[in-house]
């Protein structure tokens, strides 16, 4: 179990410096992928330090991927995902 905490909290980190890296490409067509990175690595990270009880990292990532959704519901909504389809009479 230990050895697949380890693993989750080093992918974890992985896809957080992941989402980073991309928000620097000059091109910004992968800006969304890492808003999705961003909060799975961080849920990811926060599992690990739960683990390890790691309250303080444990917190801030909680709070990371809570910023990441809302990030992606604004997004998500600015682009009319979550509006309710017309109906014609």
């Amino acid at each position: 179990m230990k050895l697949l905490i380890d693993v989750l909290g080093w992918s974890g980190s992985g896809l957080l410096v992941l989402a980073y890296g991309l928000t620097l490409i000059e091109n910004n067509k992968y800006v969304n992928y890492s808003k999705y990175l961003n909060l799975f690595g961080a849920i990811i990270i926060a599992i690990n330090c739960y683990y390890y009880n790691a309250l303080p990292s444990f917190v801030a990532n909680l709070i990371w991927s809570v910023m990441a959704t809302l990030t992606l519901y604004k997004t998500k909504k600015k682009e009319g995902f979550f509006m309710k389809p017309k109906l014609k009479v």
